[in-house]
């Protein structure tokens, strides 16, 4: 399963590396999306992918026993997903107002419109 998981992260990184190579701005943003979610994934496969219960502690025992699940990594992709979804709600109303000012998405047009 982490051949599988190492192989569909290298191709979500390449794919949003060529999308951010792209001259769209939209195109940009979407590659960012897909290397935030490329991220997320490796953070989980590099920690283990291991089932078990979740890690708490019986009433009297002084120690989890058996295998458990990590929380560290969720709590930090739980929090990756949050920054990630809020750049992204910043990114479209940049955009969106860049085009209104613009009347483009291209970046090297945008770059032409300095004065």
């Amino acid at each position: 399963m982490e051949t599988l998981m190492a192989y569909v992260i290298g191709i979500l990184f390449a794919a949003s590396i060529y999308m951010m190579l792209r001259r769209s701005i939209v195109k940009l943003v979407i590659g960012l999306i897909i290397l935030s979610n490329a991220a997320n994934l490796l953070i989980f496969v590099v920690s283990g992918l291991t089932r078990g219960s979740p890690p708490l502690i019986p009433d009297g025992a002084g120690e989890v026993t058996g295998v458990v699940a990590d929380p560290l990594p969720q709590a930090l992709i739980l929090t990756a997903i949050v920054i990630a979804f809020s750049v992204l709600a910043f990114a479209v109303v940049l955009i969106r107002r860049a085009y209104e000012v613009v009347g483009t998405d291209d970046l090297d047009e945008m770059k032409d419109t300095d004065t």
